[in-house]
């Protein structure tokens, strides 16, 4: 018996995939470095709420990492490292390599947007005592998720004379804050018996901003007046300026450590930052590669990524185009060889709710960054679908290179579904697959992940830009 069960251990060995955590195999070096790198990323998970905040942060490190910003015609060598901001709202990095341009680039793509409450174009108004914003919220949400919740305030508004006006409320521990109500449950008896996609609807998602009159003034509308009077002397802008705003309503939560163990990281906009910060740093951190990088935080994904700083526009083909005619080469030869890593979010497997996943192709947390060949819904509608060949190589890649990773889909077949930037960049003729961490509470205004998980992102980006 004992001679058979070493023969049949040994042909699991050899043939078995095995599932487990990562913790148990990484040392408590290791581990520590994991954390450690986590500690970067929750002080830009603070400073990076929204898409615009997130170019902010990436410019400054690029540019003391030695980076220099594109222009139109600069001539470009190996070791060269540029960066070019899109609007304000995404941005592209490269790196050029030692190897000819003509065999392609390393390409990683990552989206900076999460889905949040965007204030409407005339978003003030009063009403009994109480003056609120109206909102449209943006991306896919649970809307009854975003009530009784403390809101921070962050975006730009361009006044009538064409200035520029930054606006962050609610971050600061002496900051106000901001919350959209709910019914009391006493009141709440026809509402509590409507689906929960219909408890809340997105024209009650107004936001409480004030409620007292200004002072000496008797007029209908008081509370308005004073609210747009402190915003006047504040920023200097009037009601009309709220239409050449953008404006957006994110949780002030700050990311904080979660569970006992301190292994995992709640925050908001863990999708898809959780991948934008990994490939943002493998990339700055990356010397003399072979072939050229490029990364590209972008915007837009959250709502199809449509829009000029979004991927299914042309920006991040056209300056692939530009580097290739700066090297001396044209940008389909360079696009055709070039190799995609679409660095989006996976969702975890929830034991609280296992009824949506099927379990052999889930992903979990702890068990390293998740490799998704495909995504799309009911008969993989809006994916790429990796090939066979192109997942092998990140397989052997990860393998060679000790990235814990494991594969994963979004829920059971028919149960949903869900895409990423991979098709746009794959119809530019990439060979292109997604990698990133897996989610707990995906998209909810505080979702969970795993620290290992994150450093294996940033772990698996590296080798595969530097390789």
């Amino acid at each position: 018996m004992s001679e058979k069960k070493k023969t049949a251990e040994k042909l699991e060995e050899k043939l078995l995939m095995k599932r487990k955590n990562a913790a148990e195999e990484l040392t408590a070096k290791q581990i520590k470095e994991c954390d450690d790198f986590c500690e970067g990323y929750k002080d830009f998970m603070n400073r990076s709420k929204i898409e615009r905040e997130a170019v902010i942060y990436s410019v400054e490190l690029l540019k003391k990492k030695g980076f220099k910003e594109y222009k139109a015609g600069m001539k470009l060598k190996a070791g060269d490292k540029i960066y070019k901001n899109n609007r304000g709202k995404s941005v592209l990095i490269a790196i050029i390599g030692s190897a000819p341009i003509e065999e392609g680039v390393r390409l990683c793509a990552a989206h900076i947007d999460s889905p949040r409450l965007d204030l409407k174009q005339n978003p003030l108004y009063e009403d009994t005592d109480m003056a609120l914003f109206k909102t449209h919220y943006y991306g896919g949400i649970k809307k009854y998720q975003w009530t009784t919740i403390p809101l921070s305030l962050h975006g730009v508004i361009i006044k009538a004379d064409g200035t520029s006006v930054t606006v962050n409320i609610g971050e600061d521990e002496n900051d106000p804050v901001f919350c959209v109500t709910d019914l009391l449950p006493h009141l709440a008896a026809s509402q509590m018996t409507k689906p929960l996609a219909k408890g809340i609807t997105g024209e009650q998602l107004n936001i409480v901003i004030g409620s007292r009159p200004f002072k000496d003034d008797k007029a209908s509308g008081s509370v308005k007046l004073n609210i747009m009077n402190i915003l006047n002397e504040k920023y200097g802008i009037t009601e009309a300026d709220f239409i050449s705003a953008e404006l957006e309503a994110v949780p002030a939560f700050k990311a904080k450590d979660i569970g006992f163990d301190r292994s995992m990281v709640g925050a908001y906009g863990h999708d898809d930052k959780v991948c934008a910060y990994p490939a943002l740093m493998a990339t700055a951190e990356c010397e003399d590669p072979v072939h050229t990088v490029v990364t590209v935080l972008t915007d837009k994904e959250e709502t199809g990524s449509d829009g000029n700083t979004g991927l299914h526009s042309s920006y991040l083909e056209y300056f692939i185009h530009d580097l290739a005619e700066a090297l001396g080469s044209n940008g389909r030869t360079v696009l055709s060889a070039s190799e995609c890593l679409s660095a989006d979010v996976n969702a975890a497997y929830d034991p609280t709710f296992p009824e949506v996943n099927e379990k052999n192709n889930a992903a979990y947390i702890n068990r390293g960054v998740v490799v998704t060949k495909y995504t799309g819904a009911r008969g993989k509608s809006g994916t790429s679908d990796a090939s066979a060949e192109f997942t092998g190589r990140i397989r052997r890649l990860m393998d060679a290179n000790e990235v814990i990773w494991q594969t994963g889909e979004l829920g059971k077949v028919d149960e949903g579904g869900g895409g990423t930037v991979a098709a746009y960049i794959a119809n530019l003729n990439v060979d292109t697959i997604d990698l990133g961490v897996p989610v707990l509470s995906m998209h909810a205004p505080y979702e969970i992940v795993s620290k290992i998980d994150t450093f294996m992102a940033y772990k698996a980006f590296k080798v595969f830009i530097c390789d």
